[in-house]
């Protein structure tokens, strides 16, 4: 009795212990299941039940498991959480009041008694070729009785072994947690159902999250190796331009395994390709291949939650031409320049137009053709051929035609598709024909010998049948004889090809009266057809008319030194003229107001009339006239300047009045009287003048005279008493 009385002790112990935290008005009581010990199992004091009550009655127990003894609750046989996790008792009792009642949970605690199993006994599944490391393909399932928010029911999953183990014995995983079964690296690359269509795959289940002391069971997982239809479609040819209705269905992929949602990717605009929940792939708006010729469309296919299943595959879609392009021409006008002389078949210019259609059809040959000439002709000058689009020469030669013409060239596709583009083309004169003067004599012409240099004496063209205005037309003239003392020159009118013959030097009559020049002209460029003939040479005859020319004096200035004083009469200078027609010179004097001087009428000596003196004037200019001896209007002039060369013939003289000026005594320091003296010679003769005493002892003793400065006009010096004063 003492060990029962110690047992019932200790589970009260227990149960109160547990229920420590139960309190309040409704009780709840946590109750551990499989008890095995002594019954009635007393489980907790029920302290809502007072010290004195009467007519206790428990309701909510239909098995009748659940009593009270005493304020204590107790059960008659154990629980099973399994069977009925929990109880929900009412208690009333009466008191010397009134009845009352309060509510009582008994929550059964669990207990590790139950051993997980596999919901399934035969597990199979199937596994496609192509699935991606890591994307279950099935999962296997397995149930725990126990509490499932306890260790006892919180299940890890293990593969255990796989046969067979071909081609390696690790083809498999198995998610620890979820029990999703997924191929590994290695089986997903290696993975093949010729080689093995089928694995079995044992599997264990624990409990208590895979620890030592869980329960486990086991179980076998067949796996079957599928083929799979996940493959690239083939590639899809598609017109542009297509006219629908849109959307227009494609193509069509097919993920054969687990559920899958399909995407697409590349380079194209958005919606212009899609794909429905089915794998159909539809084109949702025309195509136009000028823009993209060709689209690589990459389809994904992914489980519901993003992770992708399976390696994407490839869909290209080619676009095929329709002919919807003109062809065009890269500029609207060409600039070409053919040769006057070009012969038929001359090329002159290649024009290309492009079509933006498919080059690999015939939507892009293109035919040419010459539709218009600006301005026309009589005869067909030009041609362009159909094919190459290389304009040639037409005609024998382009001699006489116009000097530019404007072709239009006309780009066709097989369709009639065209555009136009214009070609100028530039008839470029050649040098075929020489200039060639009008007469082959020109004058005699008739020039006075006075004529002013520039003077012209005569135009003459020679004329050019080239076009004008080009180097073939312009003309070069020379010289060829009768100008050796280049006495003419030649002066071209660049606007008519005139040229005119100008006087470039002073004619002289008695030197000579005629010329004879014979001219050439010549282009600047060379001839490509013909020569130079008697044609391009001219001869033209020039007379000099004799005119009474004036005198003419060999210096235009003449400088003459006279000394002063001399006698006169002497001749200081000769002035020397001669008169182109051998006339006599009869000279003359002006600006000579005071007859100073004289000259011979015809010698043109000139000679002193009287004595000069250099302090008068140093200076004489006077102009010598020489005229012609029988037309007086005919004159030369030249200017004589006379130079007064100086003689020693003055005696210097004080300057100045010191008639008033006055020293002191006592004598003052520094007291003295400035004297100042000229020559009016020149510097030669009176340069410096020098200052003395007279020989006197007074004076030399009591006066003192010291240089102050001096030039060539004016010396100064100052007198001081030396004196005692």
């Amino acid at each position: 009795m003492a060990d029962a009385g110690a047992t019932t002790m200790l589970i009260l112990l227990v149960v109160l212990y547990t229920f420590a935290l139960c309190s309040g008005a409704n009780v709840k009581i946590g109750v551990p299941e499989n008890y095995n010990g002594i019954f009635p199992w007393y489980l907790s004091k029920l302290h809502s039940l007072p010290g004195n009550y009467s007519d206790l009655v428990v309701t909510g127990d239909d098995e009748g498991i659940f009593g009270v003894d005493a304020q204590f609750l107790y059960a008659l046989k154990p629980l099973d959480r399994e069977k009925q996790p929990s109880y929900s008792l009412q208690v009333s009792f009466r008191t010397s009041a009134h009845r009352q009642s309060f509510t009582v949970e008994v929550c059964v605690i669990d207990k590790n008694d139950n051993v997980p199993s596999f919901i399934e006994e035969s597990m199979r599944g199937s596994v496609q070729l192509g699935l991606l490391k890591g994307i279950p393909f099935m999962q296997v399932d397995a149930v725990d009785r126990d509490d499932r928010n306890t260790a006892h029911a919180e299940l890890r999953f293990r593969l255990m072994e796989q046969t067979p183990r071909i081609p390696s014995s690790q083809m498999f995983s198995i998610n620890s947690v979820t029990g999703e079964v997924s191929l590994t690296e290695e089986g997903a690359s290696t993975l093949d159902p010729e080689m093995c269509g089928r694995y079995k795959l044992s599997v264990m289940v624990n409990d208590m999250a895979g620890k030592s002391n869980a329960f486990f069971s086991s179980g076998i997982v067949t796996v079957e190796v599928t083929g799979n239809t996940w493959a690239s479609p083939d590639p899809v040819r598609l017109q542009e331009n297509l006219p629908g209705p849109y959307p227009i269905p494609i193509s069509q992929v097919k993920w054969s395994g687990s559920q899958a949602e399909y995407s697409l990717e590349g380079e194209f605009p958005e919606m212009l390709f899609t794909i429905s929940r089915e794998g159909v792939i539809y084109l949702n708006a025309p195509l136009d291949r000028e823009t993209q010729d060709q689209f690589q469309i990459s389809i994904v296919v992914e489980r519901p939650d993003g992770r992708e299943i399976a390696k994407p595959v490839e869909l290209r879609v080619m676009v095929g031409d329709a002919n919807d392009n003109r062809p065009t021409f890269p500029q609207a006008q060409y600039h070409t320049v053919v040769k006057e002389l070009a012969s038929r078949g001359t090329e002159i210019l290649t024009v290309q137009a492009a079509d933006n259609d498919d080059p690999k059809t015939d939507n892009v040959r293109i035919f040419y053709r010459l539709v218009g000439q600006i301005p026309e002709s009589p005869r067909a000058l030009f041609r362009v051929d159909r094919d190459s689009g290389v304009i040639s020469v037409q005609a024998d030669s382009m001699e006489g035609t116009a000097s530019q013409y404007t072709l239009t060239i006309t780009a066709e596709d097989a369709k009639g598709l065209n555009s136009s583009c214009t070609v100028v083309v530039t008839v470029q004169d050649e040098n075929n024909n020489p200039p060639v003067f009008s007469q082959h004599e020109y004058g005699p012409f008739h020039i006075p010998e006075d004529a002013s240099v520039g003077t012209t004496v005569t135009a003459v063209l020679a004329g050019d049948a080239d076009v004008r205005g080009g180097d073939s037309w312009k003309v070069d003239y020379r010289l060829e004889s009768g100008n050796e003392e280049e006495v003419f020159t030649l002066v071209t009118d660049k606007q008519t090809n005139e040229v005119s013959l100008v006087l470039s030097k002073v004619l002289d009559f008695e030197r000579e009266s005629e010329y004879i020049l014979v001219i050439s002209a010549q282009n600047p460029v060379a001839l490509v057809r013909g020569r130079y003939g008697p044609a391009s040479t001219a001869t033209v005859s020039i007379y000099v008319d004799d005119v009474n020319e004036g005198p003419i004096l060999s210096q235009s200035h003449y400088e003459v030194t006279v000394r002063e004083g001399e006698e006169p009469g002497r001749v200081i200078a000769t002035i020397r003229g001669y008169d182109p027609d051998s006339h006599p010179i009869r000279y003359s004097l002006q600006g000579d107001t005071k007859k100073y001087f004289s000259i011979g009428k015809y010698s043109g000596e000139l000679k002193t009339v009287q004595a000069l003196d250099r302090e008068e004037n140093s200076t004489y200019t006077m102009e010598v006239i020489a005229v012609d001896g029988r037309n007086s209007s005919l004159s030369a002039s030249t200017l004589v300047t006379v130079q007064i060369l100086d003689v020693n013939d003055n005696s210097p003289v004080l300057v100045g009045d010191y008639s008033w000026k006055y020293l002191c005594t006592p004598r003052w320091e520094d007291q003295a009287l400035v004297l100042a003296s000229r020559d009016s010679d020149g510097p030669q003769h009176g340069g410096r003048l020098n200052f003395s005493l007279r020989s006197d002892a007074t004076v030399r003793r009591n006066w003192k005279l010291t240089p102050i400065n001096g030039h060539l006009e004016l010396t100064s010096s100052s007198l001081k008493a030396s004196g005692p004063g």
